[in-house]
């Protein structure tokens, strides 16, 4: 990286707490009332994409893709959402992530500023549910944005609502998709999981308790 690093933008599921298995249960509820099979194989190619987008994969996947009007489709997706709402009530603060209350300390110590790029609309309520609120500078989910994950728009928008250059700042993923929204935002990207799932990211974890802002940092000088 040419400048020094002024932010670090978190995704929100799978990397601050990882809401996927309320995410699961709630398609697949959907997907089981729409005779779809769903599988948590097929799941899997539903991180980090919009929950609009989501619906298309899932009703290709059923080759009903053509069954429902857009306001069906759209009336579908509030559905899934109802379900995944009442799911995710049982959230509470021992939910986040190993690691990273220290990590957004540490980041916090070095003065950056912090932010969440979600693809889910539910980002608030969830930040919110985990006791975090006071942590982040923004928050930016799918409401404020019109191209979802892997287009780099919500990794830009949240570093101009920052007021940050995007390539002073580092991004954190758990999906595929999202590192390559960080990478097309011009970003130093940071995921988190298996290494051979990653071949665009500039660091990966395996866990977030691995994360570490100095090797991060020191990474991002080498950039």
């Amino acid at each position: 990286m040419n400048k020094p690093v002024q932010a670090v933008i978190f995704d929100l599921d799978g990397v601050i707490t990882d809401t996927a298995e309320y995410h699961y249960e709630a398609w697949k509820v959907l997907a089981e009332e729409l005779n779809i099979p769903f599988s948590r194989a097929f799941n899997e190619e539903l991180k980090g994409v919009s929950r609009t987008d989501s619906l298309e994969k899932i009703l290709a996947h059923g080759g009903r893709e053509r069954d429902f009007t857009e306001a069906e489709k759209e009336a579908l997706a509030d559905k899934k959402n109802d379900y995944y709402l009442t799911l995710i009530q049982r959230i509470n603060p021992a939910d986040v992530l190993p690691g990273i209350l220290a990590f957004i300390a540490d980041i916090k110590e070095r003065g950056l500023k912090t932010g969440i790029a979600s693809a889910s609309k539910n980002a608030f309520t969830v930040i919110e549910s985990l006791g975090l609120t006071g942590q982040f500078d923004i928050i930016v989910d799918s409401k404020k944005i019109k191209q979802g994950k892997p287009h780099p728009e919500i990794f830009m928008t949240a570093a101009s609502l920052l007021h940050v250059d995007a390539d002073a700042c580092i991004g954190v993923e758990d999906a595929v998709a999202g590192v390559d929204a960080i990478k097309g935002a011009g970003m130093f990207a940071v995921a988190i999981g298996p290494k051979e799932s990653f071949s665009h990211a500039d660091l990966v974890y395996g866990s977030t308790a691995e994360l570490s802002l100095d090797q991060i940092l020191d990474c991002c000088k080498q950039a």
